[in-house]
């Protein structure tokens, strides 16, 4: 068994840090590994990812990241990612690690993700030009992160995204913006390996738990939602 803590959704800047450590320093008493779900900052400046290298930093235990839409608004992701793993936080963008402890391999796959919807009111690759790229975002990064996963050499694998990747975790969203929150397509991904659990943020006002359609357990770790630090996720043989 392995324990995961993961927390996504802090908006780190000036005025949070400090929030988060006193429980943070408790961590490797908690868990093995933790996972940042993305919406590190505010608005994705490399003052704030500063903010979050000095929140996240030096915790004791491997830090494995994706990043969210805040951290692309100021256009300076290269700059945050720099200052992040600087600080010993590596980000995932269509790629996978692997962690072992105590002879236990854990794969980490992660990808932003993308907007897009649900089986039955979902967008489609149709129509303008821009229709089309933002269906294609969305269904390059799902192809990604299924390529990730089924590519892993690991034990338990594990998908980290910032967008939804099923509906269950935006209830208490307005319906209305489920489109925007995530994507079936991140769904598919995921049921593409065998996936012990799928880790995302982005919906302050959604759910905790939901499931994919393959059986994959879903957890929505946006800090308005738990209310936490961090949540911690036992898998393995005995947590599957």
């Amino acid at each position: 068994m392995i324990r995961i803590a993961a927390v996504g959704d802090v908006h780190m800047d000036e005025d949070v840090v400090g929030r988060f450590r006193p429980a943070l320093d408790q961590l490797p008493e908690q868990a093995d590994v933790l996972l940042l779900a993305g919406d590190l900052t505010r608005h994705g400046t490399e003052s704030e990812a500063r903010c979050v290298a000095t929140e996240f930093g030096g915790l004791g235990v491997p830090v494995i990241a994706v990043l969210g839409n805040h951290d692309h608004h100021c256009d300076q992701v290269p700059q945050v990612v720099k200052v992040l793993e600087d600080a010993g936080i590596l980000v995932l963008e269509g790629d996978a690690t692997v962690v072992e402890h105590d002879g236990v391999r854990l794969g980490v796959a992660g990808v932003k993700g993308f907007g897009g919807g649900f089986a039955g009111r979902s967008a489609s690759a149709f129509g303008e030009p821009e229709m089309k790229a933002f269906i294609k975002t969305t269904d390059d990064s799902a192809d990604s992160l299924a390529a990730a996963l089924i590519g892993l050499r690991c034990d338990i694998r594990v998908a980290l995204t910032h967008y939804a990747p099923v509906p269950e975790t935006l209830a208490g969203e307005p319906p209305e913006i489920y489109p925007f929150l995530g994507s079936y397509l991140l769904g598919q991904a995921i049921d593409a390996a065998p996936t012990a659990l799928a880790i995302h943020g982005h919906a302050h006002s959604g759910s905790e738990r939901g499931t994919t359609p393959g059986g994959v357990r879903v957890r929505n770790v946006a800090h308005p939602v738990i209310k936490q630090a961090y949540s911690v996720f036992h898998v393995g043989d005995q947590g599957h």
